[in-house]
C-alpha cells in the first residue's frame, strides 16, 4: 500500500524534473551538513519544486508527499522509510513536501536526522514549522522561507535582455499579477488560478485544520484585508467589519491568516516595546496577484499595489535576517511607509508614492520624511517611485538632508 503510494509520487516527480524551472535567487545552501533543511512558504510558491531541482543536482533522493491524505493516515514511519530506501536504492536524501500534515511529525524527523538520514522538509504554516522546529529540533535545523517570484525571478521568464521601457511595462505587469509560479510559467488565466487557491489556502489550511465554526467570518476578514492592504488596521474595528462580537477571536482568525502565508503585519515604530504591542499595525499581502484576483472590475489602485509590492521584497529580507521592518507615524499623522533596522540602528527610511509629479504629494512625503530623520537619527532617505529618478536637497524648518529618488523596479533590480 505505502509502496504503491510513494511509487505513484515517483512517477510525478519524474513528470516534474523534467519541466522548465526558473533558478531561484535564493539558493539551498549547506545540503551537505547534517542540520534539517527546512523550506517554508505559500501554498504553491514553489518550494517543493525548489527543492526537488536543487536536490536533483546531487544525485539520486527519495520523496513523499505528505498533501497525499494516504500518507497521513500511516500508522508504521519505518514502512515508509523502507519503502523510500527500496525505491530509491538507499537514497543519500530525504524530501518530505509538507510535512506538517503528518501527526508527530517533528518527532519523527527528529529520529530520522539521529539515525544520520539528511533531511529537506517543506512546509506552509509558518507558526506550526517554527513551533515544532524551536521545541523538538532545537540547533539542528536551518530555515529558508520562499516567496513567490521576486521580480529578478520574474524577468527569467523572458529569458532575454529588455531594454529599460520593457523593464517599465514588465514590472507593471508583475505588480498587477503578482509572483505565483505556475500560472505565469503555464499561461494561465490569473484571476482564475488565484481565486482559486485563495479558497483552497481559506478552508484546506486553516478552516478545517483549525476547526474555525464561522468559515464566512474568516472569508469576509479576507476579502477585506485584500481591499485594505497598505493601511493602518484595528483589531477592534476589524471585529466589527466582520461581524464577529469577539476581538480576541479577530486577532486569531488573523493570526492563522498570517500563518498560512496569505497576509503579514507590520508595526508601527516605537523605542518602547509596550507601545509597539498597543498601537495599530499595518496589512500587506504575500502577492500581488491576491489583490488583482480580488478586485471586481475596479481600476486598480496602483499606489497599494507598488507599496504592497516593496513590502513583500523587504518582508523576504526580514525573514533572511537582513533586517527589521516598521512604519513610522508620529502625532500629526505624518507617516513613513518602512523604517529599515538592523541591530539598535535605523539604516533607512523609505516612502513608496507611485506618482510624485504633483509638488504637494511630494512636499508632504518629503516633510515626513524628514520629521522622521529627525525623531529616528537617520539620514538615508529614499523616495521610490513609479520611474522618477534624481538625488534632491532639500530644506525643511532648518532641517537640511538628501532624498534619493528611485523607481520601484530599479533598486528591486539592484538588490536582488
Amino acid at each position: 500500500m505505502v509502496r504503491d503510494i510513494l511509487l505513484s509520487q515517483k512517477r510525478d516527480l519524474e513528470k516534474k524534473l523534467a519541466e522548465s524551472y526558473v533558478e531561484k535567487e535564493t539558493p539551498l545552501k549547506n545540503l551537505q551538513n547534517d542540520l534539517i533543511k527546512v523550506i517554508s512558504g505559500p501554498r504553491r510558491a514553489g518550494k517543493s519544486f525548489f527543492a526537488m531541482k536543487e536536490l536533483a543536482k546531487t544525485g539520486s533522493f527519495g520523496y513523499a508527499n505528505f498533501d497525499d491524505e494516504r500518507l497521513t493516515e500511516l500508522k508504521d514511519n519505518d514502512e515508509l522509510i523502507n519503502s523510500l530506501n527500496s525505491l530509491y536504492s538507499n537514497p543519500k536524501f530525504l524530501l518530505f513536501d509538507e510535512i506538517q500534515n503528518l501527526p508527530k511529525w517533528e518527532l519523527f524527523a527528529n529520529r530520522l536526522q539521529r539515525q544520520g538520514y539528511n533531511l529537506v522538509i517543506t512546509g506552509s504554516n509558518s507558526k506550526l514549522l517554527s513551533r515544532e522546529l524551536s521545541t523538538h529540533l532545537t540547533g539542528r535545523h536551518s530555515v529558508i522561507t520562499l516567496f513567490p517570484f521576486s521580480f529578478g525571478e520574474f524577468l527569467k521568464l523572458e529569458k532575454k535582455e529588455l531594454t529599460q521601457s520593457e523593464l517599465r511595462e514588465k514590472f507593471f505587469q508583475y505588480i498587477t499579477y503578482g509572483g505565483y509560479p505556475e500560472p505565469l510559467i503555464k499561461k494561465m488565466e490569473h484571476k482564475e488560478y488565484l481565486s482559486t487557491l485563495l479558497n483552497s489556502i481559506i478552508y484546506k489550511d486553516i478552516v478545517q485544520r483549525f476547526r474555525i465554526r464561522r468559515p464566512k467570518a474568516i472569508e469576509r476578514l479576507a476579502f477585506h484585508l485584500l481591499s485594505n492592504t497598505a493601511r493602518e488596521f484595528s483589531y477592534t474595528s476589524l471585529a466589527e467589519i466582520t461581524a464577529l462580537k469577539s476581538v480576541h477571536t479577530m486577532e486569531k482568525y488573523l493570526s492563522y491568516l498570517e500563518e498560512a502565508f496569505v497576509f503579514f503585519t507590520l508595526s508601527r515604530f516605537s523605542f518602547k516595546t509596550k507601545e509597539q504591542v498597543s498601537l495599530n499595525k499595518k496589512i500587506y499581502c504575500i502577492d500581488n496577484g491576491f489583490i488583482h484576483s480580488s478586485s471586481f472590475g475596479t481600476s486598480p489602485n496602483f499606489g497599494r499595489l507598488y507599496e504592497n509590492a516593496v513590502a513583500v521584497w523587504l518582508k523576504k529580507q526580514e525573514l533572511d535576517g537582513k533586517l527589521k521592518l516598521y512604519y513610522w507615524k508620529n502625532q500629526q499623522g505624518e507617516e513613513v511607509d518602512f523604517v529599515l533596522m538592523q541591530g539598535t540602528k535605523v539604516r533607512e527610511l523609505i516612502q513608496v508614492r507611485y506618482d510624485i509629479s504633483k509638488p504637494k504629494t511630494k512636499d508632504r512625503e518629503v516633510r515626513a520624511l524628514i520629521n522622521a530623520s529627525q525623531a529616528l537619527n537617520c539620514r538615508n532617505l529614499t523616495v521610490l517611485t513609479a520611474d522618477y529618478e534624481a538625488k534632491e536637497t532639500v530644506k525643511w524648518f532648518g532641517a537640511e538632508r538628501e532624498i534619493k529618488f528611485k523607481p520601484v523596479w530599479k533598486r528591486m533590480l539592484e538588490e536582488k
